[in-house]
């Protein structure tokens, strides 16, 4: 009569695989359950796609020193700025749309609001800045830029008709 220690290493060789098995099974059951429930959606992933494509273009010019170190690094965090902000409106709104996103660093603020921009320290999230662009949050990549959403035509169309309904008696 065999002891249940020798069973026990009978058994042992042909239940281990069946154990590993089912292990590997639920692990990649649960993994696909967390990609069905992932918030980035073919417009996101195809902006993604378009930033990593960007960071590409950066990369070779550098390596055919096209481009100042500087260059390279500056470009680089807006474009990893730009990628951060897109997750994070993608997983807070839960909406396969992102809006023009645009990064600028405090010195180029000018380049999107003119001779006149506004002091970076005092914009607030959520504020929009001439009807144009929304103020969405900064983001630090090896440097600090500032995230603005190009509005749309509709939301320039509809702040201009309540400014001037608001100025008029």
């Amino acid at each position: 009569m065999a002891t249940p220690k020798g069973r026990f290493s009978t058994f042992l060789p042909a239940f281990l695989p069946a154990v590993l098995l089912a292990t590997f099974l639920s692990v990649s059951a649960s993994q696909l359950v967390s990609y069905s429930d992932d918030p980035l959606r073919p417009v996101v992933r195809a902006y993604l796609g378009y930033l990593k494509n960007e960071q590409e273009v950066v990369d070779d010019r550098v390596s055919r020193r096209e481009v100042s170190a500087h260059y390279y690094r500056h470009n680089s965090n807006r474009i990893k700025a730009l990628r951060q902000m897109a997750i994070r409106l993608a997983r807070e709104t839960h909406n396969d749309y992102l809006p023009e996103l645009e990064a600028v660093s405090a010195d180029e603020m000018g380049l999107l609001f003119g001779s006149s921009p506004p002091v970076a320290a005092k914009l607030k999230n959520g504020e929009v800045l001439r009807n144009t662009f929304r103020f969405l949050g900064v983001v630090r990549t090896g440097e600090t830029f500032y995230l603005f959403a190009r509005l749309d035509p509709y939301e320039q169309a509809e702040l201009t008709e309540k400014a001037s309904a608001v100025r008029r008696p």
